[in-house]
């Protein structure tokens, strides 16, 4: 089940108005797809598309799969939606696919929180790629300890949203059990005073573990990057299927 911030149709309205509007973090995932020749793309964890989108607009065949449906509600109102195949649904949906890339941008990894989970998915990736596709997807690096900056103080914006007046949020840390680490995103609509509330958890994973559950899923690391948005705050792995079973 998705977190309320995804699922709640009033705040997956405002969601990507608290992001920056050329959303720069999606930009080198445009760039790969160009890199590495991909004309089939599934962007797993789609969330509210602008990454689908953006990739469809350039003429590649997309297809965005969530498990929200108010996000995907979202997705389907933009510019070049119309060209998106969308799923409701999970990894479970990547049955039968054979594409060159499957992208899981912004936490998206990280939402796994079981191994078995997060094995279940890397292995669901790897049918889907036809042989030579590539996963590509980013994580925090749990050495910087993102969690430290998740506090109202840091975190408070406010917005003009136009259904639904000014918004507030905030983001307050609730609890850190490494490698689990759990938050609250609180959202004010000054307009009739609805406050809203969206608790998420999180799996930091380390690198090691990553590679070799990656190993284990039959996927080689080809090359981990980092992240230009947020410089030596994450790493962007890339992961291969090899061309021979």
């Amino acid at each position: 089940m998705a977190d309320p911030l995804f699922e709640d149709p009033r705040l997956a309205d405002v969601y990507d108005l608290f992001d920056s509007p050329d959303r720069p973090d999606l930009d080198p995932y445009v760039a790969m797809a160009d890199e590495f020749g991909a004309r089939t793309i599934v962007d797993l964890g789609c969330g509210t598309g602008n990454l689908a989108c953006r990739l469809a607009s350039l003429g590649k065949e997309v297809i965005g799969v969530d498990p929200a449906l108010a996000s995907l509600a979202v997705a389907r109102r933009k510019t070049s939606a119309e060209r998106v195949n969308w799923i409701h649904g999970t990894a479970d949906a990547l049955v039968g696919l054979q594409v060159d890339l499957i992208t899981m941008t912004g936490n998206v990894a990280q939402v796994f929180l079981a191994d078995e989970a997060w094995s279940s998915v890397l292995h669901a990736c790897r049918s889907a790629l036809r042989p030579g596709g590539r996963l590509v997807f980013e994580v925090r690096d749990p050495a910087k300890q993102a969690w430290r900056n998740w506090d109202r103080t840091l975190t408070y914006q406010e917005i003009d949203s136009p259904s639904g007046g000014r918004v507030a949020s905030w983001t307050d840390l609730l609890d850190v059990r490494l490698p689990l680490v759990s938050f609250r995103h609180t959202f004010v609509f000054r307009g009739d005073g609805k406050v809203l509330t969206s608790d998420s958890t999180l799996r930091f994973r380390s690198k090691r573990d990553i590679m070799e559950a990656l190993s284990a899923a039959g996927l080689s690391v080809e090359d981990i990057r980092d992240a230009p948005d947020r410089p030596g705050l994450e790493f962007v792995f890339i992961a291969r299927r090899p061309e021979s079973p």
